[in-house]
C-alpha cells in the first residue's frame, strides 16, 4: 500500500505474478491508475491481459504479489474491493430469458442495493437503453447486450471499471456507440480497458500500458506518444561527418541517426520552431537541403516495435528430453 501522502490509487498492481504449474502467465507486473484515468491495456493474444484483470477483480488470487482496488486488498478485503469495482468480462454473463430491467433488478438484489429502481433508471439512461427496459435480453443485438453488461457494471455506482474487450465482435456503428459510453462514464471513474483496437485507445484513453509475454513493455501517457513520437527525415546533397553532432545541438532535437549516406532521421518535439531551426541549420552549414519531411510515430508503430522487441527477447520454449536409446539385449 502507498503512504497517506501519496496520490490516491484506484487500481494498484504490486509485483503480480500468476503461474499455472510451470507456465508463468504474468510476471512481476507493477502499475497503478489514479482517479479520472481511462487506461488502455494492450497486448497480443496470450499476453496475460485477461489473467491480470481476473486478479484485479478478485476472480483469482495471484501466485505472488498484491492487488488493490480503491485501497482495498483484492484477497484480504475482497468484499470491500468488489464494492468499489464494476467488471465487464469478455463474455458477458447475461440471462436471455430475462428482461433488461428484470436482470438489472436481480443484480441489484444480489448487491443489496437500497435504491435499486432509481439506479436502474440512471444506468439505462447512461447506456441509452431506457426504451428497451422491458425487452427480453435474448431479443437484443450484440451491441445492445454489451450495453446491458456495462449497465450492470455501473449499477452499484463503482469508482473503478474494468472492461475486457468491450467492443469485440461488434459492427462499426455499435463500436462507436460503446466508445462514446465508455468515454462518458470514464469522466467520473477510473477505467482499465482491454482492447485489440488501437484506434480505440487513441480516441478515448489518456494512457496506454502494453503487456507482452506476461510483462509490461511500455507504460506511457497518450500525450507523450503524440508529442514525443515525431520524426523528421532530412535529405542532404553534401553532408559531412559533423551533421549528427551539429543537429543534435538544435533545441527540440532529441536524437539523430543516419539511415543512408545522404539521409538522416531526427526525433524531435513536434514544434514548428524545431523544424524551422533544422532547416535553417542545414542551409547555413551548406549541406544542400534536398528534403525535410515530418512523420508522426503512431501508437500502431510503437506497439509493433514493442511486439518485435518482446518476440526477440522471449525465452525459447522448453524442449522435451529425447528418450534414451534402449539397451540392446544381451546376446
Amino acid at each position: 500500500m502507498n503512504d497517506i501522502d501519496d496520490p490516491i490509487l484506484m487500481i494498484e498492481a504490486d509485483n503480480l505474478t500468476k503461474r499455472y504449474g510451470t507456465y508463468t502467465a504474468v510476471s512481476n507486473l507493477t502499475f497503478s491508475c489514479v482517479p479520472g484515468e481511462i487506461v488502455g491495456f494492450l497486448g497480443p493474444n496470450g499476453a496475460g491481459k485477461t489473467t491480470t484483470m481476473r486478479i484485479l477483480t478478485g476472480y483469482m488470487p495471484p501466485s505472488e504479489g498484491d492487488a488493490y482496488i480503491a485501497g482495498y486488498h483484492t484477497v484480504d478485503e475482497s468484499l470491500q474491493a468488489r464494492q468499489q469495482l464494476g467488471y465487464l468480462p469478455e463474455t458477458v454473463p447475461l440471462y436471455p430469458e430475462m428482461t433488461v430491467e428484470g436482470y438489472l433488478h436481480f443484480m441489484g438484489q444480489v448487491r443489496r442495493l437500497e435504491n435499486v429502481w432509481d439506479r436502474i433508471d440512471d444506468v439505462l439512461e447512461a447506456v441509452d437503453l431506457l426504451d428497451r427496459a422491458e425487452s427480453f435480453i435474448g431479443s437484443l443485438s450484440k451491441g445492445m447486450r454489451q450495453r446491458v453488461g456495462i449497465a450492470q457494471a455501473l449499477l452499484h455506482d463503482p469508482d473503478v471499471l474494468i472492461l475486457d474487450e468491450p467492443t469485440i465482435g461488434l459492427d462499426p456503428a455499435q463500436i462507436v456507440e460503446i466508445r462514446r459510453i465508455i468515454a462518458d462514464v470514464g469522466r467520473q471513474r477510473t477505467v482499465l480497458l482491454s482492447t485489440h483496437i488501437l484506434a480505440e485507445v487513441e480516441q478515448i484513453c489518456s494512457r496506454v500500458i502494453m503487456i507482452m509475454n506476461g510483462r509490461i513493455y511500455a507504460d506511457l501517457p497518450m500525450s507523450q506518444i503524440k508529442q514525443g513520437g515525431n520524426q523528421l527525415t532530412l535529405q542532404l546533397a553534401q553532408p559531412n561527418e559533423r551533421v549528427a553532432e551539429i543537429l543534435g545541438r538544435v533545441e527540440g532535437v532529441t536524437a539523430v541517426s543516419r539511415s543512408n549516406p545522404n539521409q538522416y532521421l531526427l526525433s524531435v518535439d513536434g514544434r514548428d520552431e524545431t523544424r524551422m531551426a533544422v532547416a535553417e541549420t542545414a542551409v547555413s552549414q551548406g549541406w544542400g537541403l534536398l528534403e525535410l519531411a515530418a512523420h508522426h510515430l503512431s501508437l500502431e508503430t510503437l506497439f509493433l516495435d514493442k511486439l518485435k522487441e518482446a518476440q526477440s527477447t522471449a525465452p525459447e520454449p522448453e524442449k522435451l528430453e529425447e528418450p534414451e536409446e534402449p539397451l540392446e539385449a544381451a546376446e
